[in-house]
């Protein structure tokens, strides 16, 4: 339950008590993780990249993130320049963490202006 944050979060370390849910949440990144992230291969998304280059989006990353062991978000970047890169300096891969929160309420209203002038 500390992985996901950079600096420790009392609130989620207390939610890693509750049996019901540890069990649930290792289920869910077990499965993720053993699936290579839904994808044939670990590349899959890079190697597709031209297939969704020409969608609006925004990469969001935490700079302490060490939980993605299939494709950084730097790789990403590389492969899909088009696309807005957010590195948040103070956060890791929690997309609870406020620095990270605030990067996708920022894109959500990015994309959303996009949307509404088409």
């Amino acid at each position: 339950m500390m992985t996901a944050h950079l600096l420790p979060n009392e609130e989620t370390i207390k939610r890693g008590d509750n049996d019901a849910f540890s069990l649930a949440f290792a289920r869910i990144e077990n499965h993720y993780f053993t699936n290579k992230g839904f994808f044939s291969t670990d590349t899959y998304l890079l190697d597709n990249i031209d297939k969704i280059k020409h969608i609006n989006a925004v990469i969001v990353q935490g700079r302490y993130d060490c939980c993605c062991p299939m494709m950084s978000a730097w790789d990403l970047h590389k492969a899909w320049p088009e696309a807005d890169f957010k590195v948040v300096p103070d956060a890791g891969h929690s997309a609870n963490e406020p620095g990270i929160a605030a990067e996708l309420v920022a894109a959500n209203e990015k994309l959303k202006n996009i949307r509404r002038t088409k």
